[in-house]
């Protein structure tokens, strides 16, 4: 199964996400939002972040976790090149990310992501889960 797809937006950036189970598909969302921010090949897993978030519901946990992620990488400059939800449920999520400090020298930037937003957003069960988010870039 693929991880996800960039889909084009008017005027900023998508992805689909796929997973198995939920959890699959909420750190495959991660990881596809960080392919848009960087070129994740040169980044290397020498740190580990526990990261906690909860929402009113499923769809806002979703934009939580992933803004969450970004606040990590704007303020902390930390790049994340892979995740586990180890907890998930209806309004908490609980996970790992591995990454490093950024180093604007060694990892090649792409776009810049503002934020997860909720136009267009999806989560959809059907033979796996498949997560639409639309990126404000």
């Amino acid at each position: 199964m693929k991880r996800f797809d960039i889909i084009d937006h008017t005027a900023d950036i998508g992805m689909i996400a796929y997973g198995r189970e939920l959890k699959e598909a909420f750190a495959n969302a991660a990881y596809a939002m960080f392919t848009l921010i960087a070129d994740l090949e040169g980044v290397k897993e020498v740190a580990c972040r526990q990261i906690e978030v909860q929402a009113r519901d499923q769809e806002s946990l979703l934009v939580s976790w992933l803004n969450e992620l970004l606040y990590l990488f704007d303020v902390e400059e930390t790049i994340f090149c892979r995740f586990e939800i180890t907890q998930l449920d209806e309004n908490n999520l609980k996970a790992k990310g591995w990454g490093e400090k950024l180093d604007r020298a060694r990892h090649s930037l792409k776009a810049g992501v503002k934020a997860a937003t909720y136009h267009m957003l999806k989560i959809e069960k059907d033979n796996g889960y498949k997560i639409w988010v639309i990126f404000d870039a």
